[in-house]
């Protein structure tokens, strides 16, 4: 059986860059590291952090002043940290979060090989140095997941349930179904994103262009549909697999989607989510046939308390007041739900527009000829 599945999962293929685009100088003592070949920004940091499956991933966290938000971004295919670092630091200014990338295992200066359980427990890493190193709660927490990345994305998502909020950006259905048109999930497929997205319980956004020749719109469509609780999607005309950080539409509708989630209410402090001893998430996903890994062994939720509840939180604020309420509407939900396809509206900005600009915020001059990012053609024809 485990033939079957690494069969499938060489034919989807991952392609770190090599060489690596980007250094790194460790430290004497704990997990700081400094990155080489990019820019050195004050507000930016970098750590090794250690999977549980033994793998020593790198991750560089963007501090932004004032956030109240932190973004956890697992990025796309033949990309690494050196790549996506200017537009790390550009998403975290205007969005005005905090925002966290990684290194998948053998991607970058992270150790191990690339697979499907080996970025499960890397984007764990990077999830659990959010909570245990910068003092981020889960509920403040937005999860951003782009193609490939949308695999650790909606896994992590379907298992943890006080997230504040999930994008998937060019996201695939499943690996298999890049390759081949099949309607139904096989247990040797991977990234079963289409059969754990109805667990993620939070607002999701959905981003994808309509000329996608990589992965085709259709497959965010898909999962769009299937999402508990729908935010109004983003179908960018002409967008393909690589660019759709070139058109304004991108900035303007994700500057909208945080303001929104923002002004949210946080999720009940109600069923707090544990860290057991062991330092596995124990929110198993609904769906158990897809995990082969470990995690099917993660034991229940415990009734006592938050072991974060030792540590003092720095503010309750609205929390405690927000328990027995209404969660508020996201952002015209009711109207989005009436068509997939956001085509049949036309939308207040410059959506309509088929070519992006050459510049926008300043994206235009950052994204450096990503056009890379994922090779999922290559891997279908090639074998």
């Amino acid at each position: 059986m485990g033939g079957v599945t690494s069969t499938v999962a060489a034919r989807f293929a991952f392609f770190p860059p090599t060489p690596p685009s980007y250094g790194v100088i460790e430290k004497e003592q704990g997990e700081m590291v400094e990155l080489t070949q990019v820019p050195r920004r004050s507000n930016v940091e970098a750590r090794r952090l250690q999977t549980k499956k033994g793998n020593g991933i790198i991750a560089m966290y963007v501090r932004h002043p004032g956030a109240k938000l932190t973004l956890l971004y697992s990025h796309g295919n033949a990309a690494d940290l050196g790549q996506m670092y200017e537009l790390f630091v550009e998403l975290s200014s205007h969005l005005g979060v905090n925002l966290m990338g990684y290194d998948y295992s053998g991607y970058g200066q992270s150790s191990g090989k690339p697979s499907e359980q080996n970025t499960y427990a890397d984007i764990e890493a990077a999830y659990r140095c959010l909570i245990e190193t910068y003092g981020a709660y889960e509920e403040d927490i937005i999860l951003y997941g782009q193609s490939v990345g949308s695999g650790p994305t909606c896994d992590m998502g379907s298992r943890l349930s006080r997230l504040r909020a999930v994008v998937l950006h060019s996201p695939i259905m499943s690996g298999l179904r890049v390759m081949y048109p099949v309607k139904h999930t096989y247990w040797f497929d991977i990234y079963k994103n289409i059969d754990k997205i109805p667990s993620i319980k939070c607002p999701v956004l959905v981003i994808h262009g309509t000329s996608d020749e990589v992965v085709d719109c259709s497959h965010g469509k898909q999962l769009w549909e299937h999402c508990k609780e729908k935010y109004e999607p983003l179908w960018i005309k002409g967008g393909n697999h690589c660019n759709l950080e070139l058109y304004p539409e991108y900035i303007k509708h994700l500057k909208k989607f945080v303001a929104a989630i923002e002004k949210r209410p946080p999720p009940s402090l109600e069923n707090i989510p544990k860290i057991d001893e062991n330092s596995n998430l124990l929110d198993p996903p609904v769906v158990t046939s897809d995990r082969l890994s470990t995690d099917q062994k993660l034991e229940k939720p415990r009734a006592s308390v938050d072991q974060r509840e030792s540590k003092p939180r720095q503010s309750t604020d609205c929390r405690e007041r927000d328990n027995g309420k209404p969660r508020s509407s996201t952002d015209r939900r009711d109207k989005s739900r009436k068509s997939v396809d956001a085509s049949d509206k036309p939308r207040l900005s410059v959506d309509q527009s088929d070519k992006p600009r050459k510049s926008i915020d300043r994206f235009g001059g950052m994204m450096r000829s990503v056009c890379n990012i994922d090779c999922f053609k290559v891997t279908a024809t090639g074998g």
